[in-house]
């Protein structure tokens, strides 16, 4: 973990927990896999022309929702590197083979320019999207890598303008609670507290990157892992 986080954080900004992402080698594996650990069927929900991507979505209660997203095979590859980590498709396989397939999660920003102020090396930098006509911005590290491997946020910032949860399919799965195994969970931690985060994830040791979030659903409480 990088050293001198909270240094470097003089002043608390708020985050907020947008949305959590399973990050697939395809599409009909993150949908299986979400059916396999919640009983449900995810549908479709969009392509990202701009980043040769595609996602299947599903609200889990108020404005927070789960993305499916995996490399769009019939999209146009983009003039940078894609989110999530996307175009490193062996390290996308060998997280999925681990059973590591809920990657992260995406917090947003009120003020992104000020979150990213001397940040830039935990968050990357911020791309409007989409490139032709901007309406959001979103923080990716310059070889579209996940902030510190998944344990720190992805950054979006709406630009004052709410996601709309009339497009996401509401299934009755309701989020109460994430946790996030780490290796080194202070250093995690000290980033955490960095922030006014609504819903942080609760930090725990563990061998390795791992989050789990208890969901409840029509058939009960479950876990996505």
């Amino acid at each position: 973990m990088a050293e001198g986080i909270v240094s470097c954080m003089t002043k608390q900004l708020s985050l907020h927990l947008d949305h959590l992402t399973v990050i697939a080698p395809s599409l009909a594996e993150g949908v299986a896999h979400v059916r396999a650990c919640l009983d449900l069927d995810v549908p479709f929900g969009q392509r990202h022309a701009y980043m040769g991507t595609h996602n299947h979505l599903l609200q889990l209660g108020g404005s927070v929702y789960l993305e499916i997203v995996a490399l769009d095979p019939e999209g146009r590859a983009p003039r940078r590197p894609r989110w999530f980590g996307l175009d490193d498709q062996a390290s996308v396989r060998r997280a999925w083979d681990e059973g590591r397939r809920l990657r992260g999660w995406v917090a947003r920003a009120d003020d992104i320019d000020a979150v990213l102020a001397e940040r830039e090396s935990i968050f990357g930098r911020k791309v409007p999207l989409p490139v032709d006509d901007p309406t959001f911005d979103f923080a990716i590290p310059d070889d579209g890598s996940l902030p510190g491997d998944g344990a720190y946020p992805s950054l979006i910032d709406r630009r004052g303008k709410a996601r709309s949860m009339a497009t996401i399919a509401d299934l009755g799965a309701r989020l109460q609670a994430i946790t996030l195994e780490s290796p080194d969970p202070a250093a995690v931690q000290r980033l955490y507290d960095a922030f006014a985060i609504d819903t942080p994830p609760v930090v725990r040791l563990g061998p390795a990157l791992r989050y789990r979030a208890s969901i409840e659903t029509p058939a009960g409480v479950r876990e996505l892992t």
